[in-house]
């Protein structure tokens, strides 16, 4: 039971992502590229935990937690590169 409410909750993120993903490819301006892509990257994070936790996989919690700092890691590198280019963010 609670398996199927996790897994319901995943796929409601998933569907919330494609929004941000939406934003990202249309987004007018720089910063909103930036903070759709830290956006999904968020839920991406989200979604792997709730799918560990449904199937019991502690494990999985790892590579979340890995790709978490690398989203983080990705944000930062965009915000200098844009920064460096002549845009301020």
């Amino acid at each position: 039971m609670i398996e199927q409410v996790l897994l319901g909750a995943a796929t409601v993120f998933v569907l919330v992502s494609l929004v941000g993903i939406y934003r990202a490819i249309a987004g007018p301006t720089m910063p909103d590229r930036v903070i759709a892509i830290n956006f999904v990257g968020s839920n991406v994070v989200i979604v792997i935990a709730l799918i560990a936790a449904a199937i019991g996989e502690p494990g999985a919690l790892d590579i979340a937690l890995v790709y978490a700092l690398l989203n983080f890691l990705l944000s930062i590198a965009i915000s200098k590169f844009q920064v460096e280019r002549g845009g301020v963010l």
